[in-house]
């Protein structure tokens, strides 16, 4: 399937496999992106960012990942726009992101704007539709994901990595 830039994009899923999370386009970015513990290594807290647009929760997904460090990540997939490509958020996609990211610790959704937070209540409330332990976690987007990424991948649980990502709400910048 295609991914950001129409091409195709194949990394490892959670059991050696593919797994496609939806794209910019509408097309597929793999989760394995995601860093996820194929190597059968300890259940990471799997992160997913909502944002209204694909191009924001990618390059967000990707910022996160650069400065989180080496080793081992935990998993964290963007779920950006509508399945069309435009923007918007889309509860289909956030789902397949969810389940993505998913490694059997919980998984963290942080959001950009206000109808995103409205569209992860509305799956909460359904409680079927995300996996178990999903949580829509209070935290700035970009900040909180690095955060939540930081603390994860260093095996923290979701309570613990739901706290960091909100304390980035403190860090000043002046």
């Amino acid at each position: 399937m295609p991914g950001p830039t129409g091409g195709s994009v194949s990394v490892p899923g959670p059991t050696g496999g593919s797994v496609p999370v939806p794209g910019p386009t509408g097309g597929a970015v793999d989760a394995g992106a995601a860093s996820a513990s194929a190597s059968g290594g300890a259940a990471f807290v799997g992160i997913v960012l909502v944002s209204h647009s694909a191009a924001v929760a990618v390059a967000v997904a990707e910022l996160a990942r650069g400065l989180a460090g080496g080793g081992e990540l935990a998993p964290v997939v963007p779920a950006g726009g509508t399945p069309d490509g435009g923007l918007g958020t889309s509860s289909e996609l956030i789902a397949e992101a969810a389940k993505a990211a998913d490694r059997g610790a919980g998984v963290a959704l942080l959001v950009d704007l206000g109808s995103a937070v409205l569209t992860v209540k509305a799956l909460l409330a359904e409680g079927d539709e995300l996996p178990e332990g999903s949580r829509l976690v209070d935290a700035p987007f970009v900040e909180g994901a690095v955060a939540a990424l930081v603390t994860a991948s260093a095996g923290g649980d979701l309570d613990a990595v739901a706290a960091a990502a909100s304390e980035a709400y403190a860090y000043r910048k002046e």
